[in-house]
């Protein structure tokens, strides 16, 4: 496994985000070494969605309005339904999606979280993947839409569900290790 030790990591979420799509990627970069942060619109504590219900509580390390991508190495958005639906109506959560893109730094999304960047206007000409059911939300956006379970596209990291939470968390530590994507286009 790739060292990221030197590393910052935010993890951008609200309610609703999928359990296992922000706890897992969080322990693994941490285990990798990175000093990784929970940043939230607002509140100490946000809730997760798992199954058919609430899940649990996650402390929010830092707000929205206090961080910038400067701050940080990379950033991962959980998916599940809910969490990137009300992410993608808070224009402070886009910009820094933008922010992130413009410096050419390593993305992750999975699950609906790649909606996120359909807002942020960088999926365009991007080879991505996504829960199934937002496919062509992604198409007509022009992403270059595949079912696998990870897709890379110059450290934009995707995948579809739960089930890859491996190979996702796996890809973001060799794209975070790797740096900057200097190829990415603004």
């Amino acid at each position: 496994m790739p060292d990221i030790t030197n590393k910052r990591v935010a993890v951008l979420a609200t309610n609703g985000f999928e359990q296992s799509e922000l706890e897992v990627p969080v322990e693994k970069l941490r285990e990798a070494g990175a000093t990784v942060h929970v940043i939230a619109p607002r509140g100490s504590e946000i809730t997760g969605w798992q199954g058919k219900d609430w899940g649990n509580p996650v402390t929010v390390d830092r707000q929205l309005s206090d961080i910038s991508a400067d701050d940080y190495d990379a950033l991962v958005l959980p998916g599940g339904q809910i969490n990137p639906d009300l992410l993608r109506v808070e224009p402070a959560a886009i910009q820094l999606i933008k922010d992130f893109n413009a410096q050419k730094k390593v993305i992750g999304a999975i699950c609906h979280a790649p909606w996120l960047l359909i807002e942020a206007g960088i999926a365009a000409g991007r080879e991505m993947t996504s829960y199934p059911s937002i496919r062509t939300d992604l198409k007509n956006a022009g992403a270059i839409v595949h079912d696998e379970e990870v897709v890379v596209d110059e450290g934009i990291v995707t995948s579809r569900n739960p089930d890859d939470l491996p190979a996702f968390c796996s890809k973001l530590i060799e794209e975070i290790a790797e740096g900057r994507h200097e190829k990415r286009a603004a």
